[in-house]
């Protein structure tokens, strides 16, 4: 018999959706795919009962966090840690992200799998008397961190160097001095200001053709120390024609999660590699979609992926920032974690009309891998907001 359940409409009223009949989305565990790249960036587990300010002091729940990487890597999947998606900068800070940094990366190791760590400049907050040498030094430290732990660097954009630069020559000076100093080749970021409006101008344009110019230069010129470049613009054309333009041994990592079936299926000129925060997400969906790609069933891939689009724009409608709210309400629903807390307090960040909107794109695309659980932590989170379940308004 299909589940029901009453979900809240805009404005008070209430509807009773029905549950999609169908089997849910199930991944053969494997260690990795064969014609394309993918990380997911993995979101962090707050710990509960930790008697603190949940706001400024949040802790987080080391075994719920690591299995989650676990189930990530058991279906292929890379974990980009420490990023957005973990609440960087939004709720997780540098003492608290060297840490994850350091308990993943050894986690990592002992199961074989992939993993590139964030590093930024969070330990230094923007301010007018910041200087670029300042923003170096900070990412001089984050870097070496990373490195002392055994992980591959990303390297993030910073809410300093973006207050602190008068011109794209500054970018360029950074950048070059982090990129002469790596051991190892990195995965740049390029955030854009929907995800951060700290951010706005970062490469110094804000034009932002102009913009890709001078983050081409800089790949250009230390193209040995680059592996990547991850562009999470939200603007798939943008991605196509950056790609198109890096050196041959540069990878065009996809951020877009409104479009990333097309992008990383590709075209007759090339592809993009994955590092995407909806990976979390729909881990299942991503995993089985990139398997069969393996196999060159592309009919079979975006049948897997295409449904799960509506559910990634939904998550990161705007403010896009908050969609770190919709990466944890999924691993709520799916048993991944035992509570909807976040760090920060963001668990609020979304309205309860959204959840539900979420709850029902998740079911559509055959993401809810336990249909009764998934409704009872529903009914749950719902009963918090007054919604009573078997009444029609």
């Amino acid at each position: 018999m299909a589940q029901m359940i009453t979900l809240p409409l805009e404005g008070g009223k209430l509807e009773t959706y029905t549950l999609n009949d169908t089997a849910p989305i199930k991944a053969q565990k494997t260690s990795g795919f064969q014609r394309r790249t993918a990380f997911s960036a993995a979101h962090v587990v707050a710990d509960p009962f930790v008697n603190s300010d949940p706001l400024s002091n949040a802790q987080i729940d080391w075994d719920q966090t690591l299995a989650y990487r676990h189930h990530l890597w058991s279906l292929g999947l890379g974990v980009a840690e420490a990023m957005d998606t973990a609440q960087r900068g939004m709720g997780l800070s540098w003492d608290q992200a060297q840490e994850l940094i350091t308990r993943s990366v050894a986690e990592a190791n002992s199961v074989g799998g992939r993993i590139a760590c964030g590093t930024g400049t969070d330990q230094l907050l923007p301010g007018p008397e910041v200087t670029v040498d300042d923003v170096i030094a900070a990412y001089e430290e984050q870097c070496e961190k990373v490195e002392q732990a055994g992980g591959q660097i990303i390297i993030m954009a910073s809410r300093a160097l973006a207050a602190c630069a008068k011109t794209p020559e500054d970018y360029e000076y950074v950048y070059g001095r982090i990129l002469k100093q790596v051991k190892k080749p990195v995965i740049l970021h390029w955030l854009g200001e929907m995800f951060d409006p700290a951010l706005k101008g970062y490469w110094g344009q804000e034009d932002l053709d102009k913009a890709m110019n001078v983050c081409l230069r800089i790949i250009r010129e230390h193209s040995h120390k680059v592996d990547g470049i991850k562009i999470s613009l939200l603007d798939k054309d943008k991605e196509i024609q950056m790609r198109r333009l890096l050196p041959s041994n540069v990878s065009m990592y996809t951020g877009d999660d409104f479009n990333y079936p097309e992008l990383i299926r590709g075209d007759q000129n090339g592809y993009s590699d994955a590092l995407l925060g909806i990976f979390d997400a729909i881990a299942p969906a991503a995993s089985a979609a990139h398997q069969a790609f393996d196999e060159g069933d592309e009919e079979t891939y975006h049948k897997l992926l295409d449904p799960t689009v509506p559910l990634a724009r939904h998550i990161f409608q705007k403010p896009t920032f908050s969609y770190k709210t919709g990466v944890v309400f999924m691993a709520y629903l799916n048993g991944h974690q035992t509570h909807f807390r976040m760090i920060g307090g963001a668990e609020s960040s979304r309205s309860i009309i959204h959840l539900a909107e979420l709850f029902k794109l998740a079911d559509q695309a055959g993401l809810l891998t336990d249909q009764q659980r998934a409704v009872k932590r529903m009914e749950t989170v719902l009963a918090q907001a007054g919604v009573t379940q078997g009444v029609q308004l």
